[in-house]
């Protein structure tokens, strides 16, 4: 029975909304289909994505099933009633803080949420339980880019807009791969170099996806960001490039941080010693960015997620600074937030070192927020950031943890740490809307809050350039389940604080949000949406998106900040910033000689929740895999496909070789998504360091200190059923979304006996079609029910590898299979040529669809994508589709 019975019929209006992935913040347009799911678009209204979508989200209505949804409020695994869970989660908070203080019970959020969500919890903590300790997931994304800021702004001011993306000559990439991560705002960034000429310099140790279409790529050496931006403050000191009158007017420190510069990075010869380039190439950014007066430095992930986060960044708005560009068009730094609703999480102090309406522990400010709340138990100081938060409960510190919309115990640091501090709790709360994540099954005694997910939350959220944006209901609530800020409220009331959790509605959460925004603010804080302090619910409900700051008399929201030179610092001026020399938390040695860098791929998202039920996103990049260089390679004896073992000295895992120049040598990557649910030995949050920045408290993941050796098996293959199956103990496994299927990529030590006897196992009943061919290692077997195909598995020696993309095809339909097609399936071959490897997930479009074009005369990218769509959409397949061209139309070797 189908619970998710939309309340919107087909035929009304779409409805619109945003998008729940990256920080982009994309307008979409849904539409219900009448059985529980929904149709989506971009939305050509918002400005954000004017019409565009990732592959992501032209997928999100393959995400919409109620598989593996948490529908009813449980406690140690039993129903229970949503008073029951309620009271429950209560008196447990209140008995721990009367027995062991507040600061026992801890909150941690994340930037999935909506700001109405973030804002409740952040009330009931800090100002009516009286705990410091509520952190979120954003502190591994972005906290060392808003330390910057502070540091600089004297508040956590992104200066300018995505506007400036299509103005700039210049557009620097600092630890971005946009063209995965932020595809959309590539594709301006693409559009700006095809209409006005601008160059694109894109700065990572890794050729990614965004270094190939650069038109420069520095491929500096792991942590030594700070020094690259420290040699070019130098340069633009001594080579008459700096705005002295903007620094006199306007900024202090500049003579310290030019000093400091001096001392880390003093001329290009030292600059390309400490970042491993070439001298050459040092000087022509160095001239790039003293030259174009219009640039823009976007930096993210791999800038933030460092234990010196945010002195990289720092180092790279001094630069800004010293040269007056920021706050006007196309000129700026600009931090490329990762995830929804990060941005919305910190204008309401989600993080542990922030009050609401971005305030922060000032006396003057904590007595602000306490009238303005009424609130009982006020905390006056900073609580425990992420890792320290985990490593307190792992202490015994903190008794209760409230988890909500985020799985810690894949994507922190030490995740297997993370996941013994759980159990280590006396209380357990999470609000989770999936039923199989590793948080919610790492002990069976959680009380688990059903949350309401994408399409069925109404609220607002928070883009990158400042951009509040709704978020819209289209789906009815499955089950029982209900919003976070309900929940939340719902405890606050039992707590004995009912005036101050009675709102009948988000919109209501959201007033009190803006009218504490413009509360006692004369513009001395950016931070200020007063001006929406008294919309009403019908206007909310219909708000197009707008940027703050918006006080109560303004028309619209401000674009930009900072041109006028005027700060959020007590004299107005900003800061510059003395940086630390680049050192690396975690040395290599001779049992750990690489460096492991994590991160992100293309179509997938976090912990695979939401992402993982697509089979097109699960077709780009199917396993865990692990990038190295082609000498790294050769010399370990490592092959494209192999198996390796990737160990760290906080843990391992078990991953697909990708072999690739793009990655330096002596360096790996692995990207974070796979989780306990997804893949037997996936788990490379596990295998962080997690060291922190002193600043910021964001955790090191792009630099840790790691081996790899081979982890051979006997057998590699495939298995496909209707339903989910588990494989065999001593199996490696990596799940992936087909259509009418589930797909299991395996390796065994098993042979052919091994796998005939499993899929009897697996199928009592059914009928078989097999072939076996014990002294080669060959079983390829198809189960049948009635006629119609429930399950197959294929075996083949390792280097085989035989591939499931020809089986699929197979599964996508209920019907009785043709004896044709039963000897295909058993073969191994589809029956018609196929489209191969996905490429194009937004059209689906398979690599041998896209040589076909090429050998029909397609010679550019533009062709192919006129000949079969690939690459028209959101541009993130470009960089395959141009590798397909130039290995295709490449010269025959004499």
């Amino acid at each position: 029975m189908n619970l998710h019975v939309p309340d919107l019929a087909p035929h009304l209006e779409p409805v619109r909304t945003t998008c729940p992935y990256c920080g982009v913040g994309c307008g979409v347009l849904a539409r219900p289909d009448g059985l529980g799911g929904a149709s989506v678009e971009g939305d050509p209204e918002h400005p954000a994505n004017f019409g565009r979508l990732c592959s992501k989200g032209s997928a999100l209505g393959e995400t919409l099933s109620l598989d593996d949804r948490v529908l009813h409020p449980m406690i140690a695994g039993r129903r229970v009633t949503w008073e029951h869970a309620l009271d429950e989660v209560a008196a447990r908070f209140a008995r721990i803080a009367e027995e062991h203080g507040p600061e026992a019970v801890a909150f941690y959020l994340s930037g999935q949420l909506l700001t109405e969500d973030y804002y409740v919890a952040n009330k009931l903590a800090k100002g009516f339980i009286g705990t410091p300790h509520v952190d979120t997931n954003s502190r591994l994304c972005m906290s060392s880019a808003v330390a910057a800021h502070r540091r600089a702004f004297g508040s956590d001011t992104v200066p300018g807009c995505y506007e400036d993306l299509d103005e700039a000559d210049l557009l620097v990439l600092v630890g971005s791969n946009a063209a995965w991560c932020h595809p959309i705002l590539f594709r301006r960034m693409l559009d700006a170099r095809a209409k006005r000429g601008t160059r694109i310099v894109a700065i990572d140790p890794r050729r990614t996806q965004t270094g190939e279409e650069a038109d420069f790529f520095l491929g500096i050496r792991p942590g030594s960001d700070t020094a690259l931006f420290s040699g070019l403050l130098v340069h633009l000191a001594e080579s008459g490039a700096l705005d002295e009158r903007y620094i006199a007017d306007h900024t202090a420190g500049f003579e310290p941080a030019l000093d400091r510069a001096r001392a880390i990075a003093p001329d290009v010869a030292a600059t390309a010693a400490l970042t491993g380039l070439p001298r050459a190439e040092v000087q022509v950014f160095f001239d790039l960015f003293r030259t174009t007066p219009r640039v823009v430095t976007a930096f993210s992930q791999g800038v933030n997620q460092s234990s010196q986060g945010t002195d990289k960044a720092n180092a790279i708005i001094n630069c800004h600074l010293a040269t007056g560009r920021i706050g006007r068009p196309g000129m700026g730094p600009f931090s490329l937030t990762g995830q929804p609703n990060a941005m919305g999480g910190r204008e309401v102090g989600g993080l542990a070192n922030m009050l609401a309406a971005h305030m922060h522990f000032t006396p003057e400010e904590v007595d602000l927020v306490r009238r303005f709340w009424r609130a009982p138990r006020i905390i006056t100081g900073e609580g425990l950031k992420a890792v320290s938060l985990f490593e307190a409960i792992e202490r015994g510190k903190i008794k209760a943890l409230w988890v909500m919309g985020t799985n810690p115990a894949v994507s922190m640091p030490r995740a297997d740490r993370v996941r013994a501090a759980l159990r280590r709790l006396d209380t357990l709360v999470i609000s989770e809307a999936v039923a199989t994540t590793d948080t919610l099954t790492a002990r069976d005694d959680a009380i688990v809050l059903p949350a309401l997910a994408w399409g069925e939350k109404d609220g607002t959220v928070t883009n990158s350039e400042r951009r509040i944006s709704r978020q819209r209901r289209f789906l009815k609530a499955p089950g029982e389940a209900r919003a976070d800020w309900w929940m939340l409220a719902e405890v606050g009331r039992r707590l004995g604080h009912r005036e101050a959790f009675a709102w009948p509605n988000a919109a209501a959460v959201f007033r009190e949000h803006a009218a504490l925004s413009g509360f006692e603010n004369a513009g001395s804080r950016d931070f200020d949406l007063s001006g929406l302090a008294e919309i009403p619910d019908a206007a909310y409900e219909a708000a197009r998106p707008v940027q703050w700051p918006l006080p109560r008399k303004a028309k619209s929201g401000r674009a930009r900040l900072f041109a006028d030179g005027q700060f959020f610092t007590r004299d107005r001026r900003a800061r510059f910033v003395a940086v630390q020399k680049p050192v690396l938390a975690d040395p290599t040695s001779e049992t750990f000689p690489f460096r492991l860098n994590t991160g992100r791929v293309r179509d997938h998202w976090h912990t695979l929740t939401r992402t993982g039920k697509s089979p097109r996103l699960s077709a780009h990049r199917a396993v865990p895999f692990v990038e190295i260089h082609p000498d790294d390679a050769a010399r370990i004896g490592l092959a494209e496909g192999d198996l390796a073992r990737v160990s760290t000295p906080y843990g391992h895992a078990v991953l697909e070789v990708m072999v690739t120049p793009g990655a330096q040598a002596g360096a790996l990557f692995a990207p974070m998504h796979w989780s306990e649910t997804t893949s037997s030995a996936g788990r490379v949050g596990a295998l962080a360091q997690g060291a922190v920045d002193p600043v910021s408290g964001q955790p090191e993941l792009k630099a840790t200190s790691a081996a790899i050796t081979p982890a051979p098996m006997r057998s590699r293959g495939y298995l496909i059923t209707r339903g989910p199956v588990a494989a065999p103990p001593g199996w490696w496994w990596a799940r992936a979304a087909i259509e009418g299927g589930s797909g299991l990529i395996v390796a065994t030590d098993d042979g052919p006996a091994e796998a005939a006897a499993l899929m009897r196992r697996l199928f009592p009943e059914a009928g078989f079609s097999e072939y076996a061919d014990p002294a080669c290692g060959v079983y390829r077997a198809a189960a049948f029910a009635d006629g119609r195909l429930v399950g197959a598995l294929a075996l083949a020696p390792a280097g085989e590898r035989p591939s499931f993309e020809a089986a699929k095809a197979f599964f996508r339909t209920q019907e009785l299979l043709e004896p044709a097609a039963r000897r295909a399936l058993i073969s191994g071959r589809a029956e018609t040529g196929g489209a191969g490897p996905l490429v194009c997930a937004c059209h689906t479009v398979g690599r041998d669809a896209i040589l076909g074009t090429i050998r029909a005369g397609a010679q550019s990218v533009e062709a192919v994508g006129a000949a079969c769509r690939a690459g028209t959409n959101c541009g993130s397949c470009i960089p395959e589709i141009r590798k397909l061209l130039a290995a295709e139309l490449a010269p025959s070797p004499a």
